[in-house]
C-alpha cells in the first residue's frame, strides 16, 4: 500500500498553492502549519533546493473523532500535503494516505475515520 498520493500539474507554484489551499477549505480542511523546505535549507544550510512546502491540513470534525478513539492520534495530525516543483511549469501535489499510517495503530474504529478522511484528500487531489 502505497502511502500517499499524488498529481502533477502543468502550472506555476504559486497557482498550484492557490488551488490546494481552495480545494482544501471546500473539503473541511485548514492549514494548520506551513513549512517552507526551500526557504529553510537555505536559512539553515545554506543550499538551494527546488521550490517545497509542506501544508499541514486539519480537518476539525475528523480530528476530534480520531482524538475521542485514540488521545495520542495527535502525535500523527495533521495530515500533511505536500508540493514540489518538478520543473518550470510543472508542481507535484502529494498528500498523506491516512489509512496508511493508521494502520501502525492498534485501534479499529481509527478505519473508518481514516478511510472518510482519505475520500476527501483524494477528492482535493483529483480535484486539483
Amino acid at each position: 500500500m502505497s502511502y500517499h498520493f499524488s498529481r502533477q500539474l502543468d502550472t506555476t507554484f504559486t497557482d498550484a498553492e492557490a488551488r490546494v489551499d481552495r480545494q482544501l477549505e471546500e473539503e473541511g480542511f485548514g492549514i494548520l502549519t506551513e513549512i517552507d523546505v526551500q526557504a529553510t535549507l537555505k536559512k539553515k544550510l545554506d543550499v538551494d533546493f527546488t521550490p517545497y512546502k509542506i501544508l499541514g491540513a486539519c480537518n476539525p470534525s475528523f480530528a476530534y473523532q480520531a482524538l475521542q478513539v485514540e488521545p495520542h492520534i495527535g502525535t500523527m495530525l495533521p495530515c500533511n500535503v505536500i508540493l514540489r516543483e518538478l520543473s518550470k511549469g510543472k508542481v507535484e501535489v502529494s498528500a498523506v494516505d491516512p489509512l496508511a499510517s493508521m494502520q501502525a495503530i492498534d485501534n479499529p474504529e481509527l478505519g473508518s475515520i481514516a478511510r472518510q478522511i482519505r475520500d476527501k484528500l483524494k477528492k482535493v487531489i483529483n480535484a486539483l
